[in-house]
């Protein structure tokens, strides 16, 4: 069974960067596609961006895009995302999740239902 933990959340000013973390128990986690998703205050969770199970290609949702970056560290078995030039408008709570399912050279994907693995969570605030 894997478990995900995302840290790294806080209060930030505008402008400001963060970088959260996914650390994951279980080895399995490791061959997963990973994707971020966030739900702000009176909003539906969104995709934010995914790496696939190769490493090799991510995606990012076009709000994000140029801003966020995401990235693995195996070794570690856990994903990141790091954000920069944070806007008010991007203060929500983040999650991680893993996709099993995926092929390892083809796409990761934005849509929360391809996912079966998601940490807890961890709040971001971004400050105007």
């Amino acid at each position: 069974q894997v478990q995900l933990v995302e840290s790294g959340g806080g209060l930030v000013q505008a402008g400001g960067s963060l970088r959260l973390s996914c650390a994951a128990s279980g080895r399995a986690f490791s061959t997963y596609a990973k994707g971020w998703f966030r739900q702000g205050p009176g909003k539906e969770r969104e995709f934010v961006g995914c790496i696939n199970r190769s490493g090799g290609s991510t995606y990012y949702a076009d709000s994000v895009k140029g801003r966020f970056t995401i990235s693995r560290d195996s070794a570690k078995n856990t994903v990141y995302l790091q954000m920069n030039s944070l806007k008010p408008e991007d203060t929500a709570v983040y999650y991680c999740a893993g996709d099993p399912n995926a092929s390892y050279s083809g796409p990761c994907y934005g849509t929360a239902d391809e996912y079966d693995y998601w940490g807890q969570g961890t709040q971001v605030t971004v400050s105007s």
